[in-house]
């Protein structure tokens, strides 16, 4: 399995912009779609956002569309997700996933069964 290390959060106010990365190692990243997920306090982990093994198809959540951006680096194994126009509610500890396959859609995207390698996380707080 490839091993993933977000980074890039921190405190911000509304209006504020934030790229969070996503490194990888130990496994086939240029084959695989990658996802970013973030979770709330007292909430369930929720899709953000996917994209393609070669960087072509990418999906968002309705909540973030239009104001994030995902793309992958695969010469430098790195995702990121750059995050336009923050809100207070897009704070949340903010989670990279490795999909099983190359490419994912919108009816697959956000199930967790289509993952199976995840980072620690890196939390997001954006202030009113």
């Amino acid at each position: 399995q490839v091993r993933l290390v977000e980074s890039g959060g921190g405190l911000v106010q509304a209006g504020d912009s934030l790229r969070l990365s996503c490194a990888a190692s130990g496994g086939t990243f240029s084959s695989r779609a990658m996802g970013w997920f973030r979770q709330a306090p007292g909430k369930e982990r929720e899709f953000v956002a996917v994209i393609g093994s070669d960087g072509g198809a990418t999906y968002y959540s309705d909540s973030v569309r239009g104001r994030f951006t995902i793309s992958r680096d695969n010469a430098k194994t790195t995702t990121y997700l750059q995050m336009n126009y923050l809100k207070p509610d897009d704070t949340a500890v903010y989670f990279c996933a490795a999909a099983v396959r190359p490419q994912l859609g919108p009816a697959t995207a956000g199930l967790y069964r289509w993952y199976n390698s995840w980072g620690q996380g890196t939390q997001v707080t954006v202030s009113s």
